[in-house]
C-alpha cells in the first residue's frame, strides 16, 4: 500500500469524545520555514517557496491501534494557503508509517484547505484495519504551497473515527426478487453454479462497433459496464449543468440504440454506468455534488429520468449510480456519498421496483471502505467493488515515476501473492456473508507492462469465482496501458499483441464453467 493509494482512498472521519491525548511530550524536528511558539506549531512559507515547504514531524507511538483504524485530531488555523503543485499536497495534518505485511510506505493525511479559514477542529482518519502501525511519524505543515497554518499541540488527539456517513442497517439481510436478475448471485454458489457468473470488460469510453461485439462474443464475454464518462479527472467548480445533460444523452442514445440491442442479440447483460456525475469534482477530487445541494438534487433526477427511459428494458444487468465515489470531508445535509446513492435508488425505485441497482463504497470503491459500509434496505441492491491492491504494482509507471524498476507479481519478500489479495478483499467478503449480499466486481487490472500481469488477473479472477462475484475487466479498447490487445516493456513502446498472459488469463476466465 502507497503513497497514492492512501492520498486517493483515506476517508476523513469525526472523532467522537472522549479522545486520548498521545502518551508522552512528542519532540518536534522542525524543518524549513516552521517553528514551534508556546503550544503553537507554526509553518509559514513565502511564495517563491513552495517546493521548500514547511514540515514538522514527531515519532508517535500507535500501538494502541495496531490493527484497527485510527483518527486524529487538532486545532488550526489558516491563512492566505495557495493552491499545491500537486492536488493531493498542501496542507499537511497526516500520519506516515511502513505496513509491516507489504513494506510499503502509507501516508494518510487530512482533507485539503485553501486560503484563510478561523481557528477550527481538522481530522485525519486511517480506515485500514489489520496493519501494523505502531511506530509512526505525525507531520503537520505545508507541502508544495505557501501560506501560514498554526497548530495548536494542546488540542492534539487520537482517536477511534467515526465517518461522516450514515451507519446503519448492519444486521439487514440482503433480499433479491425472483424477478430480477440480481437474485441469480444473492447466495454463494459453488461448483456448476459459477456458470451462472456474469464475465466482462469495460467498455470503451468512446461508441462502440460491431467489431467490438464480435471480438467480446468470440471471447465468451456476457458482461460489459457501459461506462459514460469524459475527463474523468476534470475539476470544475461551477459545472455547467446543462451542457452535461446534453452530454449524457449522447450516451443514453448510443446504449438505447445500439449498445443494448447488441447485447440482448448476443446473451450478454449491460451495466449503465455512470462513470461522470453531474457537476464534475472539485480540486480535492470529491464530487462537487456531495457540497452543492442544487447539484445533488440534479444528480438524484438525473436517475430518475433514466429509469423512466428504461423501465421494463431487457438486458440491463443494473444501474451503477456513480462511478468511484471520494468523501474526504463533511458533505452538505443529506448529500454525503451514501445518502446521494440512497435517494437516487429511491427515485429509481418509485419508478421501477425490479430493476437491480448497484452501489459503490467510498474511498474510491476500495475494498477497505467495506470495513464502515452499511447496506440499503432494499430489494436488489448489487455492491460493487474495485480491485487495485496493491496499486504500486497495478498502477506503477501509470501514477508515479518509478524509473526503470519495475515490481514484479508475485513478490514474497513484499508478501504480494494470492493470498495478500486475499486479505485485501476481506471486508468485501465479510459484508457479503454479514448481509447475503451480491458483490461484483466492476473493475480490476494491472498495466501491461506489469511483470506477472497474466498470473495477478489469474489470481484476482480465482478468487472471484470462488466468492460467487460477477465481474468485469478494465478496460476493453480504452487506453493502450490497460488493453490486453497490446503489450511492451514500458508505457511509450506498447503494440498491437494478439496473445499474451495477460489476455490468456482473461480468456480462461471467461470461458469458465
Amino acid at each position: 500500500m502507497n503513497r497514492l493509494f492512501f492520498l486517493l482512498l483515506v476517508a476523513t472521519g469525526a472523532i467522537l469524545p472522549p479522545l486520548a491525548a498521545p502518551g508522552g511530550e512528542l519532540v518536534w524536528h522542525c524543518g524549513a520555514n516552521t517553528q514551534i511558539k508556546g503550544n503553537f506549531l507554526i509553518a509559514e512559507v513565502p511564495k517563491g517557496e513552495e517546493k521548500t515547504g514547511g514540515i514538522a514531524s514527531a515519532e508517535i507511538d500507535l500501538s494502541e491501534w495496531d490493527g484497527k483504524p485510527v483518527g486524529a485530531s487538532i486545532v488550526a488555523r489558516g491563512a492566505g494557503i495557495a493552491k499545491p503543485l500537486n492536488w493531493y499536497n498542501g496542507l499537511k495534518f497526516q500520519f506516515e508509517y511502513v505496513d509491516s505485511v507489504s513494506g510499503e510506505w502509507s501516508y494518510p493525511n487530512t482533507q485539503g484547505r485553501l486560503g484563510d479559514f478561523p481557528a477550527q477542529t481538522i481530522r485525519v482518519s486511517d480506515l485500514v484495519a489489520g496493519v501494523n502501525r505502531r511506530r509512526a511519524r505525525l507531520m503537520l505543515g505545508l507541502q508544495e504551497t505557501s501560506g501560514k497554518v498554526a497548530f495548536d499541540l494542546s488540542t492534539l488527539r487520537i482517536g477511534e473515527p467515526v465517518p461522516l456517513w450514515p451507519i446503519t442497517n448492519q444486521t439487514l439481510k440482503c433480499v433479491y426478487s425472483e424477478s430480477g436478475s440480481a437474485a441469480k448471485n444473492a447466495k454463494e454458489r459453488k461448483g456448476g453454479e459459477n456458470s451462472r457468473l456474469r464475465r466482462g470488460v469495460m467498455s470503451p469510453s468512446q461508441d462502440m462497433t460491431i467489431d467490438d461485439f464480435d471480438t467480446l462474443q468470440s471471447w465468451g464475454v456476457t458482461l460489459i459496464r457501459y461506462q459514460m464518462g469524459r475527463n474523468w479527472n476534470a475539476q470544475k467548480v461551477t459545472p455547467d449543468l446543462g451542457e452535461y445533460d446534453r452530454w449524457l444523452d449522447t450516451r443514453l442514445d448510443h446504449f438505447d440504440a445500439f449498445v443494448l440491442p447488441q447485447a440482448v442479440k448476443r446473451g450478454m447483460k449491460v451495466v449503465l454506468d455512470m462513470h461522470e456525475a453531474p457537476g464534475m469534482k472539485n480540486e480535492f477530487h470529491e464530487w462537487n455534488m456531495l457540497h452543492d445541494p442544487a447539484v445533488a438534487r440534479h444528480f438524484v433526477e438525473t436517475w430518475r429520468r433514466i429509469a423512466k427511459r428504461f423501465k421494463g428494458r431487457e438486458g440491463i444487468y443494473g444501474y451503477d449510480l456513480v462511478n468511484e465515489p471520494l468523501q474526504t470531508s463533511e458533505a452538505a445535509p443529506e448529500c454525503d456519498f451514501w445518502t446521494l446513492q440512497k435517494r437516487a435508488a429511491e427515485a429509481i425505485r418509485a419508478i421501477d421496483r425490479d430493476m437491480p441497482i448497484i452501489v459503490e463504497c467510498n474511498g474510491m470503491d476500495s475494498p477497505w471502505a467495506y470495513g464502515c459500509f452499511s447496506p440499503l434496505d432494499m430489494p436488489n441492491i448489487i455492491y460493487q467493488v474495485h480491485m487495485y491492491l496493491p496499486l504500486a504494482y497495478t498502477h506503477q509507471g501509470v501514477m508515479w515515476k518509478q524509473g526503470d524498476t519495475y515490481r514484479a507479481y508475485p513478490d514474497e519478500s513484499k508478501g504480494w501473492n494470492k493470498e495478500y489479495l486475499r486479505a485485501g478483499l476481506r471486508p468485501v467478503r465479510e459484508f457479503q456473508l454479514r448481509h447475503g449480499a451480491k458483490i461484483y466486481c466492476g473493475e480490476f487490472s494491472a498495466v501491461a507492462w506489469a511483470p506477472g500481469a497474466g498470473e495477478y488477473l489469474r489470481d484476482c479472477i480465482d478468487i472471484f469465482e470462488e466468492y460467487g462475484w460477477d465481474w468485469s475487466y478494465h478496460a476493453f479498447r480504452e487506453w493502450e496501458g490497460w488493453s490486453v490487445e497490446h503489450e511492451g516493456p514500458k508505457w511509450s513502446g506498447l503494440v498491437p499483441s494478439s496473445d499474451n498472459p495477460r489476455k490468456q488469463a482473461l480468456l480462461k476466465g471467461f470461458r469458465a464453467k
